[in-house]
Protein backbone atom coordinates (compact mmCIF):
# COMPACT_ATOMS: atom_id res chain seq x y z
CA UNK A 1 0.00 0.00 0.00
CA UNK A 2 2.71 2.62 0.79
CA UNK A 3 4.56 1.60 -2.63
CA UNK A 4 1.86 2.19 -4.15
CA UNK A 5 1.23 5.86 -2.56
CA UNK A 6 5.13 6.63 -3.50
CA UNK A 7 4.18 5.80 -7.02
CA UNK A 8 1.38 7.85 -7.77
CA UNK A 9 3.37 10.66 -5.82
CA UNK A 10 6.09 10.37 -8.41
CA UNK A 11 3.51 9.74 -11.11
CA UNK A 12 1.84 13.37 -9.75
CA UNK A 13 5.14 15.09 -9.27
CA UNK A 14 6.20 14.15 -13.44
CA UNK A 15 3.32 15.26 -14.51
CA UNK A 16 3.37 18.76 -12.92
CA UNK A 17 6.62 18.97 -13.70
CA UNK A 18 6.05 18.15 -16.94
CA UNK A 19 3.39 21.05 -17.15
CA UNK A 20 4.85 23.71 -15.58
CA UNK A 21 7.68 23.23 -18.92
CA UNK A 22 4.58 23.08 -21.04
CA UNK A 23 3.10 26.61 -20.08
CA UNK A 24 6.90 27.76 -20.10
CA UNK A 25 8.62 27.61 -23.82
CA UNK A 26 12.23 27.97 -24.11
CA UNK A 27 14.95 26.43 -26.28
CA UNK A 28 17.87 24.98 -24.84
CA UNK A 29 21.29 25.01 -27.28
CA UNK A 30 24.36 22.59 -26.91
CA UNK A 31 27.40 22.87 -29.02
CA UNK A 32 29.77 19.68 -29.66
CA UNK A 33 32.75 18.99 -31.59
CA UNK A 34 32.08 22.29 -33.97
CA UNK A 35 28.08 21.05 -34.21
CA UNK A 36 25.43 23.69 -32.58
CA UNK A 37 21.72 21.73 -31.07
CA UNK A 38 18.99 23.28 -30.38
CA UNK A 39 16.06 22.00 -29.15
CA UNK A 40 13.01 22.80 -27.08
CA UNK A 41 12.83 23.04 -23.32
CA UNK A 42 10.27 20.25 -22.98
CA UNK A 43 12.23 17.79 -25.64
CA UNK A 44 15.15 18.37 -23.63
CA UNK A 45 13.52 17.24 -20.58
CA UNK A 46 11.79 14.12 -22.24
CA UNK A 47 15.54 13.07 -23.34
CA UNK A 48 16.61 13.32 -19.90
CA UNK A 49 14.05 10.83 -18.56
CA UNK A 50 14.47 8.65 -21.32
CA UNK A 51 17.83 8.29 -20.89
CA UNK A 52 17.87 8.07 -17.12
CA UNK A 53 15.12 5.16 -17.49
CA UNK A 54 17.76 3.23 -20.33
CA UNK A 55 20.00 3.48 -18.02
CA UNK A 56 18.32 2.09 -15.23
CA UNK A 57 16.84 -0.92 -17.59
CA UNK A 58 20.38 -1.58 -18.70
CA UNK A 59 22.06 -1.76 -15.09
CA UNK A 60 18.60 -4.07 -13.83
CA UNK A 61 19.69 -6.92 -16.60
CA UNK A 62 23.28 -6.77 -15.86
CA UNK A 63 22.74 -7.11 -12.37
CA UNK A 64 19.83 -9.92 -12.98
CA UNK A 65 22.30 -11.87 -15.13
CA UNK A 66 25.04 -11.76 -12.17
CA UNK A 67 23.01 -12.72 -9.57
CA UNK A 68 21.56 -15.20 -12.01
CA UNK A 69 23.62 -18.17 -10.48
CA UNK A 70 22.44 -17.23 -6.95
CA UNK A 71 18.44 -17.03 -7.98
CA UNK A 72 18.83 -20.18 -9.56
CA UNK A 73 20.59 -22.08 -6.72
CA UNK A 74 17.82 -20.34 -3.96
CA UNK A 75 14.75 -21.06 -6.30
CA UNK A 76 15.64 -25.09 -5.94
CA UNK A 77 16.80 -24.76 -2.43
CA UNK A 78 13.48 -23.59 -1.64
CA UNK A 79 11.95 -25.84 -3.41
CA UNK A 80 13.59 -28.57 -1.48
CA UNK A 81 13.04 -27.20 1.62
CA UNK A 82 9.53 -27.03 1.07
CA UNK A 83 9.69 -30.53 -0.06
CA UNK A 84 11.47 -31.31 3.66
CA UNK A 85 8.45 -29.41 5.69
CA UNK A 86 5.80 -31.13 3.55
CA UNK A 87 7.80 -34.58 4.27
CA UNK A 88 8.01 -33.72 8.09
CA UNK A 89 4.41 -32.52 8.12
CA UNK A 90 3.18 -35.54 6.87
CA UNK A 91 5.85 -37.78 9.25
CA UNK A 92 4.45 -36.00 12.25
CA UNK A 93 0.77 -36.62 11.28
CA UNK A 94 1.48 -39.99 10.76
CA UNK A 95 3.61 -40.28 14.70
CA UNK A 96 -0.26 -38.61 15.79
CA UNK A 97 -1.86 -41.49 14.13
CA UNK A 98 0.29 -44.06 14.66
CA UNK A 99 1.75 -45.14 11.83
CA UNK A 100 5.30 -45.94 12.50
CA UNK A 101 6.32 -47.51 9.30
CA UNK A 102 4.97 -43.63 7.28
CA UNK A 103 6.56 -41.71 10.20
CA UNK A 104 10.02 -43.39 9.70
CA UNK A 105 9.92 -43.21 5.96
CA UNK A 106 8.78 -39.56 5.90
CA UNK A 107 11.82 -39.00 9.18
CA UNK A 108 14.43 -40.36 6.50
CA UNK A 109 12.89 -38.29 3.45
CA UNK A 110 12.96 -35.19 5.94
CA UNK A 111 16.71 -35.79 7.04
CA UNK A 112 17.54 -35.78 3.56
CA UNK A 113 15.71 -32.48 2.59
CA UNK A 114 16.60 -30.24 5.82
CA UNK A 115 19.31 -30.22 7.40
CA UNK A 116 18.71 -31.28 11.44
CA UNK A 117 20.51 -28.91 13.22
CA UNK A 118 18.23 -26.39 11.12
CA UNK A 119 15.37 -27.77 12.30
CA UNK A 120 15.24 -29.59 16.13
CA UNK A 121 11.54 -31.21 15.00
CA UNK A 122 13.37 -33.99 12.80
CA UNK A 123 14.35 -35.26 16.20
CA UNK A 124 11.27 -35.13 17.97
CA UNK A 125 9.95 -36.82 14.40
CA UNK A 126 12.99 -39.60 14.84
CA UNK A 127 12.18 -39.96 18.93
CA UNK A 128 8.43 -40.48 18.09
CA UNK A 129 8.77 -43.40 15.28
CA UNK A 130 11.42 -44.82 17.48
CA UNK A 131 8.43 -45.15 20.34
CA UNK A 132 6.00 -46.63 17.52
CA UNK A 133 8.29 -49.01 16.57
CA UNK A 134 9.33 -50.13 19.86
CA UNK A 135 12.45 -49.23 20.38
CA UNK A 136 12.31 -47.42 23.36
CA UNK A 137 16.27 -47.16 24.17
CA UNK A 138 16.69 -45.66 20.91
CA UNK A 139 14.17 -43.06 21.37
CA UNK A 140 15.56 -42.03 25.04
CA UNK A 141 19.37 -42.02 23.15
CA UNK A 142 17.56 -39.33 20.76
CA UNK A 143 15.75 -37.41 24.07
CA UNK A 144 19.24 -37.47 25.80
CA UNK A 145 21.04 -35.66 22.49
CA UNK A 146 18.18 -33.06 22.46
CA UNK A 147 19.84 -32.20 26.55
CA UNK A 148 22.39 -30.36 25.02
CA UNK A 149 20.11 -28.09 22.81
CA UNK A 150 18.90 -24.93 24.37
CA UNK A 151 15.82 -25.03 22.33
CA UNK A 152 15.03 -29.07 22.59
CA UNK A 153 15.91 -28.85 26.14
CA UNK A 154 12.84 -29.03 27.89
CA UNK A 155 11.53 -31.69 25.16
CA UNK A 156 14.10 -34.05 25.92
CA UNK A 157 13.54 -33.80 29.44
CA UNK A 158 9.69 -34.35 28.94
CA UNK A 159 10.55 -37.19 27.15
CA UNK A 160 12.88 -38.40 29.62
CA UNK A 161 10.01 -38.39 32.09
CA UNK A 162 7.65 -39.97 30.01
CA UNK A 163 9.91 -42.86 29.32
CA UNK A 164 10.90 -43.25 33.32
CA UNK A 165 7.22 -43.31 34.11
CA UNK A 166 6.95 -46.14 31.75
CA UNK A 167 9.12 -48.12 33.63
CA UNK A 168 7.83 -47.12 36.99
CA UNK A 169 10.78 -45.09 38.09
CA UNK A 170 9.26 -42.31 40.05
CA UNK A 171 13.00 -41.25 41.52
CA UNK A 172 14.28 -40.63 37.72
CA UNK A 173 10.66 -39.27 36.48
CA UNK A 174 11.02 -36.80 39.78
CA UNK A 175 14.68 -35.83 38.83
CA UNK A 176 13.65 -34.77 34.92
CA UNK A 177 10.52 -32.98 36.34
CA UNK A 178 12.52 -31.25 38.97
CA UNK A 179 15.36 -30.09 36.16
CA UNK A 180 12.20 -28.83 33.87
CA UNK A 181 10.27 -27.05 36.69
CA UNK A 182 13.84 -25.13 37.68
CA UNK A 183 13.74 -23.82 33.85
CA UNK A 184 10.31 -23.70 33.14
CA UNK A 185 7.99 -23.81 36.15
CA UNK A 186 4.80 -22.80 34.09
CA UNK A 187 4.79 -26.07 32.53
CA UNK A 188 2.48 -28.12 34.90
CA UNK A 189 3.46 -31.86 34.41
CA UNK A 190 7.29 -30.99 35.96
CA UNK A 191 5.31 -28.59 38.72
CA UNK A 192 3.14 -31.43 39.50
CA UNK A 193 6.06 -34.19 39.70
CA UNK A 194 8.31 -31.72 41.41
CA UNK A 195 5.49 -31.10 43.80
CA UNK A 196 4.78 -34.57 45.09
CA UNK A 197 8.46 -35.02 45.48
CA UNK A 198 8.98 -31.72 47.88
CA UNK A 199 6.25 -33.28 49.60
CA UNK A 200 7.14 -36.96 50.16
CA UNK A 201 10.23 -35.64 51.72
CA UNK A 202 8.46 -32.80 54.28
CA UNK A 203 9.83 -30.20 52.07
CA UNK A 204 7.02 -28.04 52.79
CA UNK A 205 8.78 -24.75 51.99
CA UNK A 206 10.42 -25.98 49.22
CA UNK A 207 6.43 -26.84 48.38
CA UNK A 208 5.02 -23.73 48.98
CA UNK A 209 7.53 -21.64 46.80
CA UNK A 210 6.77 -23.72 44.24
CA UNK A 211 2.58 -23.18 44.22
CA UNK A 212 3.80 -19.22 44.67
CA UNK A 213 5.84 -20.22 41.15
CA UNK A 214 2.63 -21.23 39.76
CA UNK A 215 0.67 -18.78 40.63
CA UNK A 216 2.68 -15.98 39.52
CA UNK A 217 2.66 -18.00 36.13
CA UNK A 218 -0.63 -18.24 36.00
CA UNK A 219 -0.80 -22.25 36.11
CA UNK A 220 -3.55 -22.14 38.34
CA UNK A 221 -6.37 -19.79 39.10
CA UNK A 222 -6.12 -17.96 42.75
CA UNK A 223 -8.22 -20.07 45.07
CA UNK A 224 -6.80 -23.39 43.69
CA UNK A 225 -3.68 -22.11 44.59
CA UNK A 226 -4.61 -20.75 47.87
CA UNK A 227 -6.29 -24.23 48.76
CA UNK A 228 -2.63 -25.89 48.07
CA UNK A 229 -1.64 -23.10 50.66
CA UNK A 230 -3.57 -23.89 52.93
CA UNK A 231 -3.00 -27.25 52.68
CA UNK A 232 0.88 -27.04 53.20
CA UNK A 233 0.99 -24.41 55.92
CA UNK A 234 -1.37 -27.21 57.96
CA UNK A 235 1.39 -29.80 57.23
CA UNK A 236 3.89 -27.77 58.19
CA UNK A 237 2.22 -26.61 61.22
CA UNK A 238 1.78 -30.40 62.22
CA UNK A 239 5.34 -31.02 61.45
CA UNK A 240 6.79 -28.40 63.42
CA UNK A 241 3.89 -28.49 66.70
CA UNK A 242 6.40 -30.33 68.96
CA UNK A 243 9.69 -28.89 67.85
CA UNK A 244 8.87 -25.17 66.99
CA UNK A 245 5.59 -24.18 68.14
CA UNK A 246 5.84 -20.33 67.22
CA UNK A 247 6.24 -20.95 63.81
CA UNK A 248 3.53 -23.76 63.96
CA UNK A 249 1.42 -21.48 65.50
CA UNK A 250 2.02 -18.79 62.30
CA UNK A 251 1.94 -21.56 59.61
CA UNK A 252 -1.34 -22.67 61.19
CA UNK A 253 -3.04 -19.36 61.67
CA UNK A 254 -2.09 -18.44 57.77
CA UNK A 255 -3.36 -21.64 56.83
CA UNK A 256 -6.88 -20.58 58.54
CA UNK A 257 -7.14 -17.34 57.07
CA UNK A 258 -6.52 -18.46 52.96
CA UNK A 259 -9.41 -21.23 54.66
CA UNK A 260 -11.41 -20.76 57.13
CA UNK A 261 -13.65 -23.90 56.40
CA UNK A 262 -11.18 -26.32 56.12
CA UNK A 263 -11.04 -28.27 59.49
CA UNK A 264 -8.04 -29.43 59.61
CA UNK A 265 -6.01 -26.28 59.35
CA UNK A 266 -8.62 -24.54 62.10
CA UNK A 267 -7.88 -27.30 64.07
CA UNK A 268 -3.71 -27.07 63.88
CA UNK A 269 -4.63 -23.29 64.47
CA UNK A 270 -6.76 -23.83 67.24
CA UNK A 271 -4.12 -26.14 69.12
CA UNK A 272 -1.30 -23.86 68.18
CA UNK A 273 -3.32 -20.69 70.53
CA UNK A 274 -4.67 -23.45 73.26
CA UNK A 275 -0.78 -24.37 73.94
CA UNK A 276 0.03 -21.16 74.39
CA UNK A 277 -3.28 -20.13 76.57
CA UNK A 278 -4.51 -17.92 74.04
CA UNK A 279 -8.10 -19.67 74.70
CA UNK A 280 -10.60 -16.91 73.59
CA UNK A 281 -8.71 -16.62 69.98
CA UNK A 282 -8.56 -20.40 69.57
CA UNK A 283 -12.07 -20.78 70.38
CA UNK A 284 -13.46 -18.43 67.69
CA UNK A 285 -11.16 -20.01 64.78
CA UNK A 286 -12.82 -23.36 65.76
CA UNK A 287 -16.48 -21.56 65.95
CA UNK A 288 -16.16 -20.30 62.40
CA UNK A 289 -14.75 -23.33 60.91
CA UNK A 290 -18.00 -25.74 62.64
CA UNK A 291 -20.70 -22.91 61.05
CA UNK A 292 -18.78 -23.71 58.24
CA UNK A 293 -19.30 -27.08 58.80
CA UNK A 294 -19.14 -29.33 61.75
CA UNK A 295 -16.47 -31.95 61.92
CA UNK A 296 -15.94 -34.26 65.44
CA UNK A 297 -12.44 -33.17 65.30
CA UNK A 298 -13.67 -29.67 65.98
CA UNK A 299 -15.99 -30.41 68.47
CA UNK A 300 -13.63 -32.84 70.59
CA UNK A 301 -11.01 -29.70 70.46
CA UNK A 302 -13.59 -27.28 71.25
CA UNK A 303 -14.62 -29.38 74.43
CA UNK A 304 -11.28 -29.64 75.78
CA UNK A 305 -10.45 -26.69 75.35
CA UNK A 306 -9.23 -26.25 78.55
CA UNK A 307 -8.08 -29.23 80.29
CA UNK A 308 -9.11 -28.48 83.94
CA UNK A 309 -12.81 -28.13 82.68
CA UNK A 310 -15.35 -29.88 84.67
CA UNK A 311 -17.67 -32.17 82.44
CA UNK A 312 -20.21 -30.42 83.24
CA UNK A 313 -18.52 -26.89 81.73
CA UNK A 314 -17.46 -29.17 78.52
CA UNK A 315 -21.48 -30.19 78.34
CA UNK A 316 -21.77 -26.23 78.26
CA UNK A 317 -19.56 -25.92 75.68
CA UNK A 318 -21.11 -28.42 73.52
CA UNK A 319 -24.44 -27.31 73.48
CA UNK A 320 -23.12 -23.97 72.61
CA UNK A 321 -21.95 -25.54 69.45
CA UNK A 322 -25.20 -26.96 68.85
CA UNK A 323 -26.66 -23.39 69.35
CA UNK A 324 -24.28 -22.37 66.26
CA UNK A 325 -25.41 -25.55 64.27
CA UNK A 326 -28.74 -26.53 64.97
CA UNK A 327 -30.55 -29.97 63.70
CA UNK A 328 -27.57 -31.28 62.67
CA UNK A 329 -26.45 -35.29 63.55
CA UNK A 330 -22.91 -33.98 64.53
CA UNK A 331 -24.01 -31.31 66.74
CA UNK A 332 -26.60 -33.74 68.67
CA UNK A 333 -24.20 -36.32 68.72
CA UNK A 334 -21.21 -34.05 70.06
CA UNK A 335 -23.86 -32.94 73.26
CA UNK A 336 -24.51 -36.46 73.94
CA UNK A 337 -21.12 -37.52 74.34
CA UNK A 338 -20.37 -34.56 76.46
CA UNK A 339 -23.92 -35.45 78.30
CA UNK A 340 -22.92 -39.36 78.64
CA UNK A 341 -19.54 -37.86 80.56
CA UNK A 342 -21.40 -35.99 82.70
CA UNK A 343 -24.04 -38.56 83.38
CA UNK A 344 -26.83 -36.34 82.51
CA UNK A 345 -28.32 -39.58 80.74
CA UNK A 346 -31.87 -38.16 79.71
CA UNK A 347 -29.88 -35.76 77.54
CA UNK A 348 -27.80 -37.51 76.23
CA UNK A 349 -30.63 -40.34 74.89
CA UNK A 350 -32.45 -37.54 73.37
CA UNK A 351 -29.61 -35.82 71.54
CA UNK A 352 -28.74 -39.37 70.72
CA UNK A 353 -31.96 -40.20 69.22
CA UNK A 354 -32.25 -37.33 67.09
CA UNK A 355 -28.95 -37.89 65.81
CA UNK A 356 -30.09 -41.41 64.86
CA UNK A 357 -33.54 -40.10 63.08
CA UNK A 358 -31.23 -37.11 61.46
CA UNK A 359 -28.76 -39.23 59.88
CA UNK A 360 -28.51 -43.50 60.85
CA UNK A 361 -24.70 -44.28 60.91
CA UNK A 362 -23.08 -46.82 63.32
CA UNK A 363 -21.23 -44.21 65.27
CA UNK A 364 -25.00 -42.88 66.75
CA UNK A 365 -25.77 -46.69 67.61
CA UNK A 366 -22.75 -46.99 69.46
CA UNK A 367 -23.16 -44.38 71.44
CA UNK A 368 -26.86 -44.59 72.23
CA UNK A 369 -25.64 -48.16 73.26
CA UNK A 370 -23.08 -46.94 75.62
CA UNK A 371 -25.97 -44.72 76.90
CA UNK A 372 -28.35 -47.46 77.24
CA UNK A 373 -25.60 -49.47 79.08
CA UNK A 374 -25.17 -46.69 81.75
CA UNK A 375 -28.77 -45.87 82.27
CA UNK A 376 -30.30 -49.47 82.61
CA UNK A 377 -27.87 -51.98 81.50
CA UNK A 378 -30.58 -53.85 79.63
CA UNK A 379 -28.10 -55.67 78.19
CA UNK A 380 -31.00 -57.22 75.42
CA UNK A 381 -31.30 -53.63 74.50
CA UNK A 382 -27.69 -52.89 74.25
CA UNK A 383 -27.21 -55.98 71.66
CA UNK A 384 -29.83 -55.07 69.65
CA UNK A 385 -28.64 -51.30 69.23
CA UNK A 386 -24.85 -53.15 68.34
CA UNK A 387 -26.48 -55.31 66.11
CA UNK A 388 -28.30 -51.78 64.40
CA UNK A 389 -24.17 -50.26 64.55
CA UNK A 390 -23.03 -53.21 62.53
CA UNK A 391 -25.51 -52.93 59.58
CA UNK A 392 -25.69 -48.57 59.63
CA UNK A 393 -23.21 -46.52 57.19
CA UNK A 394 -20.03 -46.51 58.41
CA UNK A 395 -19.10 -42.30 59.96
CA UNK A 396 -17.71 -40.22 57.49
CA UNK A 397 -13.84 -40.68 57.55
CA UNK A 398 -10.50 -39.49 55.84
CA UNK A 399 -10.76 -41.00 52.46
CA UNK A 400 -8.51 -40.83 49.75
CA UNK A 401 -7.60 -43.58 47.06
CA UNK A 402 -9.30 -46.36 48.81
CA UNK A 403 -7.37 -45.90 51.90
CA UNK A 404 -9.23 -44.66 55.05
CA UNK A 405 -7.36 -42.60 57.85
CA UNK A 406 -8.71 -41.75 61.02
CA UNK A 407 -6.53 -38.71 61.01
CA UNK A 408 -5.83 -36.28 57.79
CA UNK A 409 -2.52 -36.10 56.11
CA UNK A 410 -1.81 -33.92 53.18
CA UNK A 411 -1.19 -36.36 50.59
CA UNK A 412 -2.43 -39.81 49.42
CA UNK A 413 -0.09 -42.51 51.19
CA UNK A 414 -0.72 -44.43 47.88
CA UNK A 415 -0.56 -42.07 44.66
CA UNK A 416 1.61 -39.34 46.30
CA UNK A 417 -1.03 -36.45 45.33
CA UNK A 418 -1.47 -33.78 47.57
CA UNK A 419 -4.64 -32.76 48.90
CA UNK A 420 -6.16 -35.75 48.14
CA UNK A 421 -7.42 -36.93 51.37
CA UNK A 422 -11.73 -36.18 51.60
CA UNK A 423 -13.88 -36.34 54.59
CA UNK A 424 -16.92 -38.63 53.40
CA UNK A 425 -18.30 -42.08 54.43
CA UNK A 426 -16.01 -44.85 52.57
CA UNK A 427 -16.86 -47.08 50.12
CA UNK A 428 -17.78 -50.37 51.19
CA UNK A 429 -17.34 -53.63 48.81
CA UNK A 430 -20.40 -55.58 50.06
CA UNK A 431 -23.97 -53.47 49.97
CA UNK A 432 -27.09 -54.54 51.50
CA UNK A 433 -28.88 -57.48 52.44
CA UNK A 434 -32.32 -56.76 50.97
CA UNK A 435 -35.18 -59.55 52.20
CA UNK A 436 -37.74 -60.16 49.18
CA UNK A 437 -40.89 -59.32 49.28
CA UNK A 438 -42.07 -62.73 48.25
CA UNK A 439 -39.30 -64.96 50.07
CA UNK A 440 -38.66 -62.61 53.56
CA UNK A 441 -36.66 -65.77 54.72
CA UNK A 442 -34.50 -65.84 52.08
CA UNK A 443 -31.75 -62.72 52.12
CA UNK A 444 -29.99 -61.72 48.55
CA UNK A 445 -26.53 -60.38 48.31
CA UNK A 446 -25.69 -57.77 46.38
CA UNK A 447 -22.53 -57.00 45.13
CA UNK A 448 -21.32 -53.06 45.08
CA UNK A 449 -19.14 -53.34 41.98
CA UNK A 450 -19.51 -53.46 38.06
CA UNK A 451 -21.83 -56.01 36.64
CA UNK A 452 -20.03 -59.27 36.31
CA UNK A 453 -21.11 -62.96 34.89
CA UNK A 454 -23.00 -64.26 38.05
CA UNK A 455 -21.61 -66.85 40.51
CA UNK A 456 -23.67 -68.56 42.59
CA UNK A 457 -23.17 -67.72 45.84
CA UNK A 458 -23.85 -70.01 48.45
CA UNK A 459 -25.23 -67.77 51.38
CA UNK A 460 -26.40 -69.78 54.72
CA UNK A 461 -29.32 -69.51 56.13
CA UNK A 462 -29.01 -69.27 59.96
CA UNK A 463 -32.64 -68.19 60.46
CA UNK A 464 -33.87 -72.49 60.01
CA UNK A 465 -31.23 -73.13 62.48
CA UNK A 466 -32.38 -70.07 65.02
CA UNK A 467 -36.52 -71.08 64.30
CA UNK A 468 -36.06 -74.58 65.53
CA UNK A 469 -34.32 -73.03 68.67
CA UNK A 470 -36.16 -70.27 69.28
CA UNK A 471 -39.71 -70.93 67.89
CA UNK A 472 -41.96 -68.24 67.05
CA UNK A 473 -39.85 -65.52 69.07
CA UNK A 474 -36.86 -65.73 66.45
CA UNK A 475 -39.75 -65.63 63.26
CA UNK A 476 -40.75 -62.09 64.44
CA UNK A 477 -37.10 -60.66 64.72
CA UNK A 478 -36.51 -57.60 62.85
CA UNK A 479 -32.78 -57.51 63.02
CA UNK A 480 -31.73 -60.61 61.20
CA UNK A 481 -27.64 -60.71 59.69
CA UNK A 482 -27.17 -63.39 57.30
CA UNK A 483 -22.90 -64.37 57.16
CA UNK A 484 -21.53 -64.39 54.10
CA UNK A 485 -18.96 -67.36 52.94
CA UNK A 486 -15.95 -67.38 51.28
CA UNK A 487 -17.15 -67.58 48.14
CA UNK A 488 -19.38 -64.44 48.62
CA UNK A 489 -16.48 -62.46 49.90
CA UNK A 490 -14.94 -64.18 46.05
CA UNK A 491 -17.31 -62.32 43.95
CA UNK A 492 -16.05 -59.30 44.91
CA UNK A 493 -13.90 -57.72 41.55
CA UNK A 494 -10.49 -57.13 42.51
CA UNK A 495 -10.57 -53.53 41.06
CA UNK A 496 -13.29 -52.46 43.91
CA UNK A 497 -12.55 -49.45 45.79
CA UNK A 498 -10.57 -50.62 48.87
CA UNK A 499 -11.32 -49.84 52.64
CA UNK A 500 -9.41 -50.77 55.67
CA UNK A 501 -10.60 -53.33 57.02
CA UNK A 502 -13.29 -52.99 60.23
CA UNK A 503 -12.55 -54.32 63.83
CA UNK A 504 -13.42 -58.23 63.78
CA UNK A 505 -17.00 -57.91 65.79
CA UNK A 506 -17.63 -61.01 68.17
CA UNK A 507 -20.57 -63.17 67.17
CA UNK A 508 -23.89 -61.80 68.03
CA UNK A 509 -25.92 -64.13 70.36
CA UNK A 510 -28.88 -65.77 69.04
CA UNK A 511 -31.66 -63.32 70.84
CA UNK A 512 -30.30 -59.94 71.04
CA UNK A 513 -34.05 -58.43 72.07
CA UNK A 514 -36.79 -57.09 70.66
CA UNK A 515 -37.24 -53.45 70.53
CA UNK A 516 -41.10 -52.33 71.33
CA UNK A 517 -41.03 -49.78 68.92
CA UNK A 518 -39.92 -51.60 65.92
CA UNK A 519 -41.78 -54.34 66.80
CA UNK A 520 -44.80 -52.80 65.80
CA UNK A 521 -43.48 -52.15 61.92
CA UNK A 522 -44.88 -54.80 59.49
CA UNK A 523 -42.97 -54.22 56.45
CA UNK A 524 -39.86 -55.47 54.61
CA UNK A 525 -36.93 -53.86 55.56
CA UNK A 526 -33.15 -54.04 54.06
CA UNK A 527 -30.13 -54.92 55.94
CA UNK A 528 -26.57 -54.69 55.36
CA UNK A 529 -23.58 -56.42 56.23
CA UNK A 530 -21.00 -54.12 57.60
Amino acid sequence: MIRLLAFLVVVFALGLGFAWLADRPGDMVVTFNGYQYQVSLMVAAVAVVAVVAAVMIVWWLIKSLWNSPYTISRYFRVRRRDRGYQALSTGMIAAGAGDGALARKKTKEAAKLIRSDQEPLIHLLEAQASLLEGDHEGARQKFESMLDDPEMRLLGLRGLYLEAERLGDRNAARHYAGRAAAVAPQLAWAAESTLEELTARGDWDGALKLVDAQKSTRQIERDAANRRRAVLLTAKAQSLADSDPAAARTAAIEANRLQPDFAPAAVAAAAALFKQNDVRKGSKILEAAWKAEPHPEIAELYTHARPGDAVVDRLNRAKKLQEMKKNHAESSMTVARAALDAQDLSTARREAEAAIRMDRREGAYLLLADIEEAETGDQGKVRQLLSKAVRAPRDPAWVADGVVSERWAPVSPVTGRLDAFEWRAPMERLGQLIDSRDEPDAPVVAIEAPARPEKPVDVIDHAASGNEATGKDAESREDHVTPVTAAAFAAVPADAEAVEPAEELARLPDDPGVDPDDEAEKSPRRFRLF
